[in-house]
């Protein structure tokens, strides 16, 4: 009797060479999966990558175009005859802690037909903290409890290749920060799910965020385009109201919450691409999970 065929992944792996120590163990964790057949390409956002494995395809472009359209990009150039049935989304600075973390997501999509994306649970490997933001739902205290979400923790996530190509992939134009919020909400739209994996353990250095450049401008311009490309219209102004209050509520500082605020107003000059706002049918079903599409 022949054994079962190994499910394809595509993987792809973004990087600006910044991360000389991490990124060689993220690929060595990545590459030491058993019982899958891996097809990985590294993106070089604005650099030639380095650090490459033997047999892994590369990609360069000439400049950074940020997170959701350098993941774009990946699937885009592993997609053809051979494709995977899933594509796997990799941050080189994680660590899958043990060989067959991805067959048990693969293991976890085949229980879950109705999720078209199977979040693991994410860790500090230091800690084991999986920090709040970390948590695809509201109610993010106890991290350990599995179920259907509406969100996901973009850095490391399991997709369904169909599924990824029929939402249109990531919002290239966000560069960073509520990519995943948007691909989850097409998803969604197309009338499938996600689904939390909680005892599926993926280490992630606990960082904050505001590291990055323009944090605050682009979580508040995006938060606008998001509402532009994705709500109904009677939801926008309820959507960028409960952000609106939640920020001035969170944002201790001045001159970060002036620059949150130039974001938004960034964002409410236009700019968001083509509107595709999903149907009140969707906007009920997100409702009925635990998050209505307001906060």
């Amino acid at each position: 009797m022949m054994p079962d065929p190994k499910t394809t992944i595509d993987v792809v792996v973004l990087t600006m060479n910044d991360r000389p120590d991490a990124f060689p163990l993220a690929m060595a964790s990545l590459l030491a999966q058993q019982d899958v057949d891996l097809r990985v390409v590294i993106v070089g956002n604005g650099v030639e990558p380095d650090h490459v494995p033997a047999g892994v395809r590369t990609v360069t472009l000439p400049v950074n175009e940020g997170i959701p359209q350098g993941r774009n990009v990946g699937a885009d150039a592993l997609a053809g005859d051979d494709e995977g049935e899933f594509i796997f989304f990799f941050d080189n600075d994680a660590v899958l802690p043990t060989r067959d973390t991805l067959t048990q997501l693969v293991a976890e999509a085949r229980r879950h037909h109705e999720a078209a994306y199977i979040q693991p649970r994410i860790a500090d490997p230091d800690t084991g903290v999986t920090m709040r933001r970390w948590v695809p739902r509201l109610r993010a205290a106890d991290a350990t409890r599995p179920g259907t979400i509406t969100v996901m923790a973009e850095g490391v996530v399991l997709v369904r290749r169909a599924d990824y190509e029929q939402a249109g992939g990531w919002p290239g134009g966000f560069f960073l920060f509520h990519e995943g919020v948007d691909l989850a909400w097409r998803l969604w739209d197309l009338g499938r799910t996600g689904w939390y994996a909680p005892h599926i353990v993926i280490h992630h250095p606990a960082t904050d965020p505001a590291r990055h450049a323009g944090f605050y401008r682009l979580v508040a311009r995006n938060r606008v385009w998001l509402a532009y490309r994705r709500l109904p219209a009677p939801l926008i102004p309820i959507y960028l109201a409960t952000w609106t209050l939640l920020s001035i509520t969170r944002i201790r500082s001045l001159p970060n919450l002036a620059v949150w605020f130039a974001g938004l107003w960034e964002g409410l000059k236009g700019g968001h691409g083509q509107r595709q706002p999903m149907s009140w049918r969707t906007v009920l079903r997100l409702t009925l999970a635990g998050r209505p599409p307001i906060v």
